[in-house]
């Protein structure tokens, strides 16, 4: 915490409620509530590093308002609730044995679960379920170049779009390196094509339409010439390819690989708690 932010604070204490005139921070009382009480040390945690000073003040202040708040409903319910409804003791129990087991799961998983995904086993999984993989959208490989007027060649630049070779994208690439305001290539990889085409200054009537009879999408405005060079594209509702899905299909690999060897710690654990003699189940009908 800045020296600044704790001054900060300390005159919240003289302002708005009654401090102690304590000068360790840590016993500097700032609210009372009933038996409980708020300490300057505790707000200083609460408000963030290197904020100005109005800033600080209106964090402290709320965060006293909502201590105050909170203490008060917490009496008010000690007030009103039955000695059996103030029994939470059960509910702590449960909640702190589910906290312990997710830790422990989590910690396995960590240290012990395979998280390599294979690309063999990315197709295996796309062939089992292509039917799920349909596009919500289309995508392109593509190319986008916003070059200067004054210093464009768009014949050369057509000239580089309509080949579409691993050589002529290198040569676009160098081009727009050197001219270009502004240029993004995604030649080997699928993006949305309203990525590409998010920073023309207008567009075709149907994009989408657009791209099933042609490889250059070329616009100009008073500054720059626009182009964008098709080289491949897959429109919404076609399947879609194994490649774009690649990362979501490793998520789905790792959280099926991941519950099953939730189960199997599971079984692993009943059954050496079985070999071990561990528990005990008894039968009723044997019981007096």
């Amino acid at each position: 915490m800045l020296q600044s932010n704790r001054i900060h604070i300390l005159f919240l204490c003289g302002a708005v409620v009654a401090c102690s005139g304590q000068s360790d921070d840590s016993e500097i009382r700032v609210a009372r509530v009933g038996d409980n009480m708020l300490y300057l040390s505790e707000i200083e945690e609460f408000v963030p590093e290197g904020i100005s000073y109005s800033d600080s003040i209106l964090i402290a202040e709320d965060f006293v308002r909502k201590w105050i708040e909170r203490e008060l409903l917490i009496k008010k319910a000690e007030e009103n609730l039955t000695p059996e409804q103030l029994d939470v003791s059960e509910e702590i129990a449960d909640y702190r044995n589910s906290l312990i087991i997710y830790k422990y799961k989590n910690q396995m998983v960590a240290q012990k679960m395979d998280t390599i995904v294979r690309d063999a086993e990315i197709e295996e999984y796309y062939s089992q379920h292509a039917e799920n993989f349909h596009l919500t959208h289309t995508i392109v490989k593509a190319a986008f170049v916003k070059i200067p007027e004054e210093v464009a060649d768009p014949e050369l630049l057509k000239l580089y779009c309509m080949n579409s070779s691993d050589e002529d994208f290198r040569d676009l690439k160098e081009y727009s390196l050197q001219y270009a305001k502004s240029f993004d290539t995604f030649n080997d990889t699928w993006v949305d094509f309203r990525r590409v085409i998010i920073n023309l200054p207008d567009l075709p009537e149907d994009p989408e339409k657009f791209l099933t009879g042609n490889k250059i999408l070329e616009i100009r405005d008073s500054a720059f010439y626009y182009v964008v060079c098709i080289r491949d594209y897959k429109l919404a509702g076609e399947p879609a390819p194994v490649e774009y899905l690649k990362g979501q299909i490793k998520g789905l690999i790792l959280n099926r690989r991941k519950m099953e060897f939730l189960k199997k710690i599971e079984q692993d654990i009943y059954t050496e708690g079985l070999r071990s003699h561990k528990f005990n189940i008894y039968d009723r009908k044997k019981q007096p």
